[in-house]
């Protein structure tokens, strides 16, 4: 048996016994998942990207991929408590001092510290380079002071990286960003935010109110290279975002398939009658053609080539499915489906998240033309 396997049957073993029996409640109540999350600290999934020699599983993205997928279907809140955490740990791993990756990594990969990535503002989301919280370097510290939105792990974990403004003033604006690490304990402030799905993971604002830092925390060796640096990450977060969406879209299509075999209509299962066969059909088509091409950009993620292009087609593809097939899903359960009592209600809230998160499924579809351009022959 494959050690692929064996981490695989583990994640299963955990979701069937700790996860799918509590999440329908936890998810109803917006609930933390502290048990859960002191149960994937011993399956070592907080550090399933980071390298061995830092404690790390260093499992490549195609296992990864696996593991979300297999999470998402039972309960998608519960990747994002990782994958926040992992993609910060990815921009320490790749760009950081070995000071500072000594120092925050095999703490991480424990998930003794748990945290996540502060990007988005009030007033800036996809455009980065707009964002206003500032550091500003004291002798030997920063002082951050801003607002950050909508941050994974704020409220519950403990320390995030932060994109910062270093120099406001230089042109290209890139050339002033930099990246943070700030744990907690230095004074961030974080407000848990309410949102209509991805209940359970703590979402949160939070206030930098002049918050001192150590200029070890910078991630790399010099300011300036910020942005570069968390979006080379979000490749990884992109291979995740699809890999939820191929989640969702698979637990949208069990449910449908299951129920449509046991309701009846006009003395048989609805699932005799073609207008749902054909609903079916179409969703299998989605989940499979996600799948492939998620698994698709994860392997070129691991031979350490750029994958713009891979990634951004299987997060659009990926979560569209999970947002067409939830649809779909509740339409085949009827009434039923529109309850709270239903896992289904719960897919077609959550999936929306996943054409926004990670970039909007918009902005994709532009990457992903512009990619076709560079690469053209005619070019």
């Amino acid at each position: 048996m494959s050690d692929e396997t064996l981490i695989l049957d583990a994640v299963d073993r955990f979701l069937a016994k700790d996860v799918a029996p509590v999440a329908h409640d936890l998810e109803q109540a917006d609930a933390y998942p502290h048990e859960i999350v002191e149960r994937m600290k011993t399956l070592g999934l907080f550090g399933a990207t980071i390298g061995e020699r830092y404690g790390g599983m260093g499992l490549p993205a195609s296992v990864y991929a696996k593991i979300v997928e297999r999470v998402s279907a039972v309960w998608m809140s519960v990747s994002g408590i990782f994958n926040s955490h992992l993609i910060m740990c990815n921009a320490i791993e790749r760009f950081g001092t070995e000071p500072l990756r000594e120092a925050f990594l095999p703490r991480l990969a424990r998930g003794e510290l748990r945290g996540g990535i502060a990007l988005t503002e009030p007033d800036c989301g996809t455009d980065l380079q707009a964002i206003r919280t500032r550091a500003v370097r004291d002798g030997d510290e920063y002082v951050v002071t801003g607002t950050k939105q909508w941050i994974t792990n704020s409220v519950e974990g403990n320390v995030l990286a932060v994109l910062v403004k270093t120099d406001p003033d230089v042109t290209p604006r890139h050339r002033g960003m930099s990246l943070l690490v700030v744990p907690k304990d230095a004074g961030y402030r974080a407000t848990k935010l309410k949102k209509l799905g991805y209940r359970g993971v703590d979402t949160g604002e939070v206030e930098f109110p002049d918050v001192r830092v150590p200029a070890a925390n910078l991630v790399g060796e010099a300011e300036g290279r910020g942005l570069q640096q968390i979006l080379s990450g979000l490749a990884l977060g992109r291979i995740n975002v699809a890999a939820r969406g191929v989640g969702v879209a698979q637990a949208s299509l069990d449910a449908a398939l299951s129920y449509a075999q046991q309701r009846k209509t006009f003395g048989q299962p609805i699932s005799e009658h073609q207008a749902i066969q054909i609903k079916l059909a179409d969703m299998a088509v989605r989940v499979e053609s996600a799948r492939l091409l998620t698994g698709r950009a994860a392997g070129i993620f691991d031979t350490g080539e750029r994958c713009d292009l891979e990634a951004g087609m299987a997060k659009l593809a990926a979560t569209e499915a999970a947002v067409e097939n939830s649809m779909e899903a509740m339409r085949i359960h009827g009434a039923y489906g529109y309850s709270p009592d239903n896992d289904v209600e719960r897919y077609y809230r959550d999936a929306p998240l996943l054409a926004i998160g990670e970039g909007t499924n918009e902005m994709q579809r532009i990457i992903i033309a512009r990619q076709l351009v560079e690469r053209s022959p005619s070019r």
